[in-house]
Parts: C-alpha cells; structure tokens; sequence
C-alpha cells in the first residue's frame, strides 16, 4: 500500500494522505540551522546544537503521536478551525498533499472553499526558517478568517527544559515588538542569543502565554483563543512561553493573499546585546524579516536553494531504463547523505538530539556517502573527527557539534573506531587527490602543543589494534566494536547501567573478528598511503602485520561455512556453529570478504554462501541467527532485545551493503543487486503499510522473522545505510571507483541491468560514462574515441568534459 508518490522530475516525495503509518518527515537546513518538519508541520528547530540550542519544543513518545511543531490555525466564524496540515485539530481536509523536496516542505490543503499553500524551508545562509503562506478563496462568497499562528518555545537546553521545572516555570522572559515576538530566556544573564517570531503583515493581537492561549484544561486541538477568536495579547512570565500571532483576513470570491512567518535566532556581541533597559538589540532579527518581507524574495530564495541541491546532485547522476535506480541514485540517497553529514545520530524521530551528538564511527562512514558532494567540508570534518583522537591512537566515541570537543558522558575504548579514520581519510584523498591533507597539523584530544600531522594520527590508529591483540591474535574488542550491543567486557546485571559504559570484568580477552577483517582492509590501505606519501619501508612493514592478521583468522576465525564473530571473555566463541543460539553474525561475513579474505581459498564463497542460506528474509539480509531467546551478560545489550528486533536478528541495514560489495567482489551481479534492492526505499514503497517509515529514505533496521513486526522499519534518516548503500551502489554495482589517479571502471551488473549513462565530476572534469554490458566477461574502455589498455581512468585534468564508452 502507498502514501503518495515519487515526483521525480521534481525532486520531491508527494503525500497525499496526514494518515501515514509513522510520521513521514523532511530536514529543513544545510549548515548551522536546522529544522524537523513532519508531513503534519510537527517537529522542532535548533541552532547548531540540538539539546543545547533548541527554538522550540518538541515532545518525544507523546500521545497523540507528533503534537508540537509549526502550527496555523484557519478559522471562519461559526466553523471548526483546521489547520493545514491536519494536526492537531484533526478536522478533516477535502484536500491534503505534502510534498517532501529538498530541503524544503510544501503542504497544500483545503476547506470549504479555501485553499492553503504552506512552504517552509530554511533559507541559504541564513539562521531561520521561513513559513511562506498563501490563503485563496476559491468559492464564491466571501471569507472572512482567523488565522492564529503558533509556536512553543523551549527554554534552550532540551534536556533541562524536560526537567528542571523549578527553575524552568520561573525564567521564561519574551518582547513583543510590533508583528514580532521575541524569546529572550536566560538572555538578562548568561545567554547572547535569543528567538524571534515575525510576520510580514499587521497583527490583530498576540499571545506569548501557553495557558492564556490554551485555556484551562484543553490542549493544542482547541485552543480557547483559537475558539473565541480573539488573542489575550498575554505577555509571559515564566511557567510556558509560546508565540502566537492573530491576523484577520478577508478574502473576496477569487482572492489569495500571501503572508510570510520567519522563525529565527539571532546572537549579538556580549558588548552589545542591549539597546535599551532590559530591551535586546534586535538589529540582526530586523535585518531578516526585512529581507523576507515580500513573496518576491521568498521565491527567489527557494530557486537559490534548489540550485544549491542541483549542483550538488549533479556531481553524480545516472540514466537508466529503472526509475527505481534512477531516483535513489540521483536524488534520494545522496539527499540522506547530506543529512546525515549535518546531523549525524544527533535529531531525528528516534534520536531525541539530547545525547549522542557527533559519532567518530558514525562521522567517519558517513564521509564515504557525501566526499564527492562536497570535499572541502569532508575535509573540515576529517580533521575535527581527528582531533578527538588520544595519543595512543584510540578515541572519544562522540564529540558535542558545538563545541568539537569528546564527549566523556561516553568515552573511549570503542575498539574499531580509529580503523575509520583511516578509512574516511583514503576516501577523501581518492576522491579529491589532496595528499596534502595528510601533513595538516592536529591536536590529540583538542590540547594545544599536542598538535602532530594527520599522517601521525593514522599511525596511530594502526598501531593502537596492532598493539591491543588478544590470545589468538586478533584485535580485542574493548567496550564494544562496529555493534555497540555486542558488550564482551560489560557483564552488566544491573537495571538501567549503560551497557556502553559499564565494565565490570576487563577481560585483556575478548576479541573481534569484525575487526581483525577491518584491519586487514584498512591496513592494506594505511600500506598504500605509506608507499605513495610516506615511508615504503613502513608500508611493507604494515603489509607483514596485515599477512600475520589474515593468518590469524584463517587459524581462529573461521567456523567450516562461516567467519567467527568473536571470542568473548572467557575465551569462548561468538558466532559459532557450536553456540546454541547467535551462530552467525552477518558483520565478520561482510567485513572479511570485502578485506579480501578467502577468495583464493573458497572460504569468501561459503561465508556469502551462508549469508543466503540462513540471514536472508523478504526485506534483507538478518544481522543473526538464530535470535537469543535470553540475556547473557557475557554477551551485553544484545541478547536483551527480544528476538528478531535491533542488533537480536532485525535487518540492520547498515551491513547489509558490506554484503551486495562482497558478493561484488566474488562477481556475483545478480546475488549483490538482490540484496541492494531488498532494503531500497523505492522498492519497499510499495508496501509502506508493513514498513511504516519513509519510502524515501534508508532506515537502521527492520524487523527480523525472529520477532513479531517481520518488515517492519524503524530508526529512519540519521544511519550509516545511507552513506554505505550509495558505496554499493555507486561504486561496487555501478562500477564507478575513485582512486589516487583517476576513475577505476569495474562494474559487476546484474542481468537486468543491460546499459546506463553515469554522468560523474572528478577533480574538475565532468566524466561521460556510457556503459553497455553485453554479457562477454571481458571490459572495453574507449576514452574520447581512443581505446587504453585496463581500467583506469587517469584523471583529466586539463578537460571539462570526458567521453567514456565502457563495454563488459
């Protein structure tokens, strides 16, 4: 069952219906401010920092689902007020669509013969969001209407906000200014920023009480202003601010009139925050609202914002007879990328933006899915990412965006995690051929003095899991490596103690297999950066401790048909056909093949092969099997989700990509383009009504056939999937792979994809790939009519344009 529709030429997913399964969301933001927006105007918007810098107030796990957000209330005299996008007065529409595009959202909507246009968006290099709406009366009377405008503030921090209640009912301070309510909580003291409200057309009143504009005892779905029809024109003090504009309309037979909201933040110098007795300077609030004063101007900056979203695109995009393909590659998955780079795992639907932060592993993969978008940010981020990094190579597990600076409340001790520097970093420099990057000067843990080059610190990393080994040789996990529940040393039997951050039973044991297998891929890779940039003789070096890891897994990780997953800290196996339940992982199958591990000795054929026989479902690929049924506190969080949900047996999307590439390695088109589709937004769309989140978008799992919501989605948006299925699909199954000197062509098709046109930018020159797979098992590459000898692309770099015709 579908919600709507892909309206490609348009960039856009079109909901046609308030009732979708979750709510279906979009990001509004591309640099320092951000908002949420849901297909019902729910959500909430932030400055740099969603715990710390939160505009207005959202409510997590709220019943009714997604009440808080940008609210309009239209109402005519003696009729039910309704809103735009249906919530939260729940009065039906006759009409409804939500279009979904690239950061922006626009909701059309109508009620006895008036029509409503909503665009929001957050304008390019401004620190607001923009709500543009147009009112028309498409009957034959005339209209006069009400319209009340809503938001609720939040006191800045979130997390205090939702807590400190006898501080917080106490501190709440507002002006109001004309058309524009100002929040200036906190702003008499220790703050230098504040919000702003504002409309481009003259107000009948005001609220900036919650409870006047609620009334006693209701809630958002009628409020007793909204009922009267009349603003209280109340000023706050302390208990809830909110802002709230009233504006009378009327509207003769054929009319629209267009009215412009700017939500907004605004910070002054701490010399000049005043421009009266306890009244703020307003100077950079004013200078906006007069800039989005017209519809002019917010038409204008609506075609800026999607010629920003086109350029970027553009630097990728493929012609094909599979829409499908087309949409996700073109628009949809590189559109998540970017989101994901913004935001990371901070504020979603499922991440309450009050925790996480900026994840290490998290940043660094997510690199991969947005380096050709934008290299110099990957650059900028790159070295943020490395400046958590500890002397010894390991690292702070998360840093705050604000602050840039690691995160303690989690820590360090993630084993796996200064694998992917290395990682994010070989990617930046294949994509870019910027090796310059690696003499950048860096600090350890943000300290001054302690500044070493990039190059160091990817020593560093290599060296921290050459010298952290276990008995049989291979890396120890630590707290935990790529899956965080897989908590080898945590033995946590205490309700609510973070399986993250507890260790009661260092082992010096524990070990992983997943990591053995990264070390093998990113070993091979620090080697290659030694012998182009550095030393060759640490590269060969590096090569010897590479051998002796493969070595090791083939002697202690690998179980007949499969690779281990771990040995925990007893010495026991993980993942194992020995173990009663949790016999095989899909990470070590994913990881070692596309390290190369047991292609010559048939061991990557049995694993892949495995993978198909037990992990697979309907919706992708199972991160184990079979479920564990009960907690062991050998094992930590994962064995205490119930069976067939999160890391317990779900589809955790994340990984399943590392299958598609290494059944690409093995050449195996058919079997990798099955797994990409299975868990391809735009191939589950058509059963929206099973997998709940978005059919624009990748989610982190799904659930598993060990659990009760077989198909069933959750965690959408903010996950690694994103930047790992454009690998896949880009480079792995398309075949289009950057490298140090060119572009390396080295598709693996499947049968139905008989011929695509790749339009790729590379270092300044837009490449032209023409590919037809004719199915011979042998590759023909022509550039600019000339035929050259392997795979390589060297990199054009006195051409615009390059004409490449690919035969396999």
């Amino acid at each position: 069952m579908k919600y709507g529709y892909f309206d490609d030429t348009k960039k856009e997913y079109v909901i046609t219906t308030p009732m979708t399964p979750l709510p279906w969301i979009n990001y509004l933001g591309s640099q320092n401010f951000f908002g949420l927006i849901s297909n019902t105007l729910g959500g909430y918007c932030f400055y740099g920092d969603a715990r710390l810098q939160r505009l207005t107030r959202f409510r997590y796990n709220n019943v009714p689902a997604d009440i808080g957000g940008r609210y309009y209330y239209i109402k005519e005299e003696n009729k039910a007020a309704w809103n735009p996008g249906f919530l939260p007065c729940r009065t039906p529409l006759d009409k409804y669509v939500c279009r979904h595009g690239l950061g922006y959202t626009i909701i059309e909507s109508e009620k006895e013969g008036i029509k409503s246009k909503l665009t929001c968006f957050v304008p390019l290099g401004e620190n607001c969001e923009i709500h543009s709406m147009t009112l028309t009366n498409k009957s034959l009377l005339h209209k006069k209407v009400k319209l009340h405008s809503f938001v609720e503030w939040c006191l800045w921090d979130a997390v205090d906000d939702s807590q400190n209640f006898q501080r917080n009912l106490n501190i709440g301070e507002v002006e109001v200014d004309g058309e524009v309510i100002y929040h200036k909580s906190e702003y008499r003291e220790r703050r230098n920023h504040y919000a702003y409200f504002g409309v481009n057309k003259e107000v009948s009143g005001f609220d900036t009480s919650r409870d006047y504009f609620l009334g006693n005892l209701r809630g958002f779905d009628n409020p007793i202003v909204v009922e009267e029809g009349n603003s209280k024109n109340s000023i706050a003090h302390g208990w809830h601010p909110i802002g709230s504009h009233q504006i009378n309309i009327l509207l003769e037979p054929g009319e629209r009139k267009n009215l412009i909201f700017v939500l907004g933040y605004a910070q002054n110098g701490w010399d000049n925050k005043w421009e009266g007795k306890n009244i703020i300077n307003k100077t950079e609030a004013k200078r906006v609202l007069e800039k989005f004063k017209t519809e002019y101007s917010i038409n204008s900056e609506l075609v800026k914002l999607k010629g920003y979203w086109d350029k970027l695109l553009s630097r990728f995009q493929i012609e094909s007879s599979n829409e499908k393909i087309n949409r996700m590659v073109n628009i949809w998955n590189q559109y998540q990328c970017m989101v994901t780079f913004n935001l990371s795992r901070s504020a979603s639907y499922f991440e309450s933006g009050t925790g996480r932060g900026m994840g290490f592993r998290d940043s660094c993969q997510d690199i991969l899915g947005f380096v050709h978008m934008i290299p110099e940010r990957a650059r900028e981020r790159i070295l943020d990412i490395a400046s958590i990094q500890f002397e010894d190579g390991s690292t702070y597990h998360q840093y705050q965006p604000l602050t840039k600076l690691g995160n303690n409340n989690i820590g360090s001790g993630f084993n796996d995690d200064p694998l992917w520097l290395i990682a994010c970093t070989v990617a930046y420099i294949k994509e870019t051929g910027d090796s310059d990057i690696l003499n950048e000067m860096v600090p350890f843990d943000n300290k001054l003095g302690s500044e070493k080059s990039l190059f160091v610190h990817l020593r560093r990393s290599i060296q921290y899991t050459i010298k952290h080994l276990g008995p049989h040789g291979l890396p120890l996990i630590g707290r935990a490596d790529w899956n965080d529940c897989l908590n080898l040393n945590t033995f946590s039997i205490e309700p609510g103690e973070s399986f993250q951050t507890t260790s009661n039973h260092e082992s010096n044991i524990a070990e992983s297999v997943f990591i053995a297998g990264m070390f093998v891929k990113y070993g091979k890779e620090y080697a290659e950066l030694c012998r182009l940039f550095g030393d060759s003789e640490e590269a060969l070096e590096i090569i010897d401790y590479v051998k002796s890891m493969e070595e090791s897994i083939y002697k202690s990780g690998w179980d007949e048909n499969w690779f281990l997953r771990a040995y925990d800290a007893f010495g026991e196996k993980v993942g194992s056909k020995e173990c009663n339940e949790g016999k095989i992982y899909i990470e070590p199958q994913g990881m070692c093949v596309m390290a190369g591990i047991g292609i010559e000795n048939g061991y990557a054929e049995k694993a892949l092969n495995s993978v198909r026989d037990i992990l697979l479902n309907d919706f992708g690929v199972e991160l184990l099997y079979p479920c564990y049924t009960k907690y062991h506190k050998e094992l930590g969080e994962i064995t205490s989700y119930p069976p067939g949900y999160k890391e317990n047996g779900s589809v955790f999307c994340h990984n399943n990509p590392w299958i598609s590439i290494a059944e690409t390695i093995l050449g195996r088109g058919n079997n990798a383009f099955d797994i990409y589709r299975r868990i391809c937004p735009s191939y589950t769309e058509n059963f929206s009504e099973i997998h709940k989140t978005e059919p624009y978008v990748y989610s982190q799992t799904i659930g598993g056939r060990g659990g009760f919501s077989l198909g069933e989605a959750k965690n959408s948006w903010l996950t690694g999937t994103a930047a790992w299925s454009f690998v896949n699909i880009s480079q792995a199954i398309l075949g289009i792979y950057p490298d140090y000197d060119g572009l390396m062509i080295k598709p693996c098709l499947p049968d139905e994809i008989k011929s695509y046109k790749i339009q790729r930018l590379f270092r300044g020159c837009m490449y032209i790939i023409d590919v037809e797979n004719a199915c011979t098992g042998n590759t023909e590459i022509i550039i600019d009519g000339k035929s050259i000898k392997g795979n390589l692309i060297p990199t054009q770099y006195y051409k615009k344009t390059c004409n490449v015709i690919v035969r396999i």
